[in-house]
């Protein structure tokens, strides 16, 4: 099983190339709102950017808090999500204890599911797909 890290951030430049690799391949939607991983300022441009991506909580506090069973422990770590399920109570989103769970005006949810579709995007090799226990 993988897991996504973002090893380097100290590199990024905040491009946000990432994000919308996410959004635009995972979830087939061009934008920032709608990706699983999303860069921010840690405090200005000076002090550099921070990922809000998931860290593959085991047990994720986010299934726990999911009333339908939509988010379920992934091994390894992490969620996985059946769409069909989610009612879009946005439970799942304080539960986060890194907030790497966005909710889009929509209603719908946007979390990492660990895929690395991202990762060949950063120009900067802050991201990374590593192995993890099984």
């Amino acid at each position: 099983m993988k897991r996504l890290v973002a090893a380097r951030m100290d590199r990024c430049i905040g491009c946000h190339s990432c994000s919308l690799a996410c959004a635009r391949l995972v979830h087939k939607i061009l934008s920032w709102e709608h990706a699983g991983i999303r860069i921010s300022s840690s405090g200005g441009l000076t002090t550099g950017f921070q990922a809000e991506v998931c860290l593959a909580c085991d047990p994720p506090p986010c299934a726990a808090a999911c009333p339908t069973g939509s988010l379920k422990a992934r091994p390894g770590g992490g969620v996985v999500r059946n769409k069909s399920l989610c009612i879009q109570c946005g439970q799942c989103v304080p539960a986060c204890p890194v907030g790497a769970i966005a909710q889009d005006r929509a209603g719908d949810i946007y979390v990492c599911i660990h895929c690395g579709q991202c990762v060949p995007f950063c120009p900067h090799d802050c991201l990374e797909l590593v192995e993890v226990g099984s």
